[in-house]
């Protein structure tokens, strides 16, 4: 378990326990352009398979802020679900909190981590964060869409005879 306090107080803690996953659902699903309409048990289930890692308040110990991460432990690490609490903004916890993420991974020998903004270009740079070369990147988004019979192909399937 990784924990880290600020001069001021605020303290960064990877305690699952700790993290409260219903105010987490609620600034994902209301208020972050990537997650919204994401459903608690989604937040809950992406939370069990990933590191948690949250920022508590000096004082009353209330969750202000987030981020996840899924890796291997070893050689890569995606970052993600970066949040700060619209209360708490301007105060570097953002930069403070990517900055802790870097470190905890470096320790454990985690020399790639990726991150995915499209607003935030400059907390990230601030500790090192570059763009990537996209020629080498590939995705694969597997989001699903309802299929009606509209959307459907009007030609039959394929059938294999033997």
């Amino acid at each position: 378990m990784f924990t880290l306090t600020r001069a001021d107080g605020y303290e960064i803690s990877t305690d699952p326990d700790r993290i409260d996953l219903d105010r987490v659902h609620v600034w994902l699903s209301t208020d972050a352009y990537w997650a919204l309409g994401r459903e608690r048990e989604t937040v809950a289930r992406a939370f069990t398979g990933s590191i948690g890692f949250g920022v508590y308040r000096p004082g009353d110990g209330r969750q202000v802020a987030v981020a996840r991460v899924v890796t291997d432990g070893a050689t890569f690490a995606w970052l993600c679900d970066v949040y700060v609490d619209p209360a708490e903004r301007g105060s570097g916890l953002g930069t403070w909190l990517a900055g802790a993420v870097r470190d905890h991974l470096n320790e454990l020998g985690v020399r790639r981590i990726l991150l995915a903004t499209l607003d935030a270009h400059g907390v990230y740079a601030k500790i090192g964060f570059k763009p990537v070369a996209a020629d080498r990147w590939m995705e694969l988004d597997q989001r699903v869409t309802p299929v009606t019979d509209k959307d459907q192909d009007k030609d039959p399937p394929l059938t294999v005879e033997r």
